[in-house]
């Protein structure tokens, strides 16, 4: 079999935004990102994100809402971000749901695209045996 040129490793998330200046001010309060210049005749905006993965909002195409979470964000306190994303006035799609590994919460953004945030939970020596 060849092996596959294709690299393991994610390059880059494109969520779809109808409203391109709305998007960017939601997302850069969600993410407490300062607010920068779109690219791509205003169609382009690049969320500074920390690691290697990049968050793109993209308005080239008309959004298409899928059924599952985009992807998630990681918090390390649930109830603070339940907390923050209802001053967000954020709609819920599921309550905090505990699936053993990592609790969850997913919510829209304003063009009803799925997200989500996990919170890992630490594996106890009992739990193992």
């Amino acid at each position: 079999m060849t092996q596959s040129p294709i690299q393991n490793k994610i390059g880059m998330v494109f969520i779809p935004v109808s409203d391109m200046q709305k998007a960017i001010a939601w997302y850069s309060r969600l993410l407490g990102l300062p607010l920068g210049a779109t690219s791509h005749e205003d169609k382009i905006y690049n969320l500074p994100m920390q690691g290697e993965t990049g968050l793109i909002l993209d308005a080239h195409k008309p959004v298409r809402n899928s059924s599952q979470p985009l992807f998630f964000f990681w918090t390390s306190d649930m109830q603070a971000t339940y907390q923050f994303l209802k001053e967000l006035a954020v709609e819920f799609v599921n309550p905090i749901e505990d699936i053993g590994s990592v609790s969850t919460l997913t919510f829209t953004d304003p063009d009803h695209n799925l997200l989500m945030v996990c919170q890992a939970h630490e594996v106890s020596d009992h739990a193992q045996e």
